[in-house]
């Protein structure tokens, strides 16, 4: 524990790419195999296991101490963070020092931790003060971090799979394969990861190829380029998903590396259509085999993280898989191969399972590409990306492997241009973290219909009138980004002089700031006041030219969901 609590401390001090990866390849090289495969597991986030509530700990916590529940709380406030603001206090908790018991990271996480979740509660508060009083302070906040499944390390997948390579002396995209599909916190498992290539494990039939992700196009990139090098296909808006047979049986990967084969169960019923040793990459999404279009995003949701899916629901939320790629075939790797090579290949396929009878093969779409005779033709077609239901453009260099990650170069996508609506503040909220003590989740709002006049303000929140009413705020989205740090700065003194009420460690403020909000799409909901989920959002800039009363209503966004869903 007290190696990892010393690796968390330096990454979260570092500020360089490079640093955060010598951090972490000195700590790999010298850890004990089986404190190694628990830090892997740690710092991919790949367990985050709530064993006590944070709730619970406070309430240790608070029995131990002579502090009134106010103190903690305001000191909370403060923090942002049940495990620290703990970990702060315990000086003040006057707890019976204990003999300091240095146990391994393994040992914490595949046995203390457990033990103590599963005691009474009389018996599991003695086991927590007891940690707290034998353990350091850095240590501590660990030990409540990994017991409230909150821990987060400032680290991307990225630079541990880098720091993991150097360390074994492989390529990077070896060791992402290796990671792939799920890692056994053993010291097994940890060796197998870092075994030279010739001695590495099996590859279970259910693994994953890393993803290739796509960058934002930069127009540069194409300078000197021949538009028949490339291909344009639609972006559409469903989850990236792949779709394996292998040992005669099917699975279904997210790109989030999430088995959700109990989601999709038609889906993976089809991948009994596919030859044994193939691996599709593509997307999972709702599509009617009698649209043209496919269904938005908001639809697909009501999919996602289901256990069980009835008939009811599987019509009214059908279900396609667009492949754009074939990663395997016949039992072989086909990533090294030039993606024309790999799409002559996935029509083959697709037209065979087209052919065959198996009950769900209309299931199985192609990604069709779109006509690219000219740059020029390349925004005409972004254009009217919306009419076809599509988010955007992908681009593929013809002869580009299969990389894994983001890669630069070989693959772009090209969005278009998000949605936009002037929404004014309702409700502010402090974040997390180093903005603990800061104001920065915020709430906006969008009239019910146009205020009659330029000095309105309405009320902050309400149902509109029907009757044609005064007219009133509803609460619209949430954002939590788009403002640098002195943006961020003013506007949290503003919240703190203008705040009219407190709902717990929420603020509703004055109903005047206006900001540009940038989104990706708007749904239908019941479930929310203004009738509206909006996918995405964020804020673009802050309308400081604008009043109040000049801000976007609900008739607007309705206007812009009209257009993204055009009847017919």
């Amino acid at each position: 524990m007290r190696d990892f609590c010393v690796l968390y401390e330096q990454l979260d001090r570092s500020a360089g790419t490079g640093a955060r990866v010598a951090a972490l390849e000195a700590y790999l090289h010298a850890v004990d195999p089986a404190d190694g495969a628990w830090a892997v597991t740690l710092l991919l986030g790949k367990r985050r296991k709530r064993m006590i509530t944070g709730r619970r700990l406070r309430e240790i916590a608070l029995a131990a101490s002579n502090l009134p529940e106010w103190l903690f709380d305001d000191c909370h406030a403060q923090v942002g963070d049940s495990a620290e603001t703990i970990a702060l206090l315990l000086p003040q908790l006057a707890l019976a020092g204990t003999e300091t018991v240095e146990r391994p990271l393994a040992a914490w996480m595949g046995e203390r931790l457990p033990a103590i979740a599963a005691l009474e509660p009389a018996a599991q508060a003695r086991a927590v003060l007891n940690a707290w009083a034998s353990l350091p302070a850095g240590q501590a906040f660990l030990f409540n971090k990994l017991l409230t499944g909150g821990l987060r390390v400032g680290v991307s997948t990225g630079l541990v799979t880098r720091a993991l390579a150097r360390v074994a002396g492989l390529e990077e995209a070896e060791i992402a394969q290796r990671l792939m599909g799920g890692f056994e916190p053993t010291a097994d498992a940890f060796h197998g990861l870092l075994a030279p290539a010739a001695e590495g494990a099996a590859v279970p039939a259910s693994r994953p190829f890393p993803f290739f992700l796509a960058s934002p196009l930069d127009p540069a990139q194409l300078e000197g380029w021949d538009p028949s090098h490339w291909r344009a296909e639609w972006k559409w808006d469903g989850i990236r998903g792949q779709l394996i047979r292998r040992a005669g049986t099917s699975f279904l990967w997210s790109r989030g590396e999430e088995l959700v084969n109990e989601s999709f169960p038609e889906l993976v019923s089809l991948g009994e259509a596919l030859p044994e040793g193939t691996v599709l990459d593509g997307e999972v999404i709702v599509w009617d085999p009698g649209e043209e279009r496919p269904h938005g995003f908001a639809t697909l949701q009501r999919r996602l993280g289901r256990r069980s899916v009835g008939g009811s629901l599987r019509r009214q939320c059908p279900m396609a898989f667009v492949a754009y790629d074939l990663l395997e075939s016949a039992g072989a790797d086909r990533r090294d191969e030039p993606l024309r090579q790999r799409l002559e290949r996935l029509d083959e396929l697709c037209a065979a399972v087209a052919q065959g009878h198996h009950p769900e093969r209309q299931r199985l779409r192609g990604s069709v590409a779109v006509p690219l005779g000219s740059w020029e033709e390349l925004e005409r077609h972004r254009g009217r990306a919306r009419d076809v239901g599509a988010e955007g453009l992908m681009l593929k260099r013809l002869e580009s492997p299969y990389r894994a990650g983001r890669r630069r170069g070989d693959w772009w996508k090209h969005k278009l241009e998000p949605l936009h609506l002037d929404a004014v503040l309702l409700y502010a909220q402090a974040g997390s973290g180093r903005r603990a003590n800061l104001y920065t989740d915020y709430t906006f709002g969008l009239w019910s219909h146009p205020p009659g006049s330029a000095g309105t303000t309405g009320v902050t929140t309400g149902e509109s009138d029907a009757a044609g009413g005064a007219p009133q705020l509803m609460t619209f989205a949430k954002a939590y980004s788009g403002l640098d740090d002195a943006e961020i700065a003013e506007l949290d003194r503003w919240i703190r002089r203008h705040t009219i009420e407190r709902f717990g460690p929420v603020r509703a403020v004055e109903p005047l700031q206006v900001f540009e909000l940038a989104f990706e799409g708007l749904q239908a909901s019941k479930r929310h006041k203004s009738g509206l989920a909006v996918r995405f959002p964020r804020i673009s800039r802050w309308r400081r030219d604008k009043p109040a009363a000049e801000a976007d209503c609900l008739a607007t966004a309705l206007q812009l969901l009209e257009g993204l869903n055009p009847p017919g």
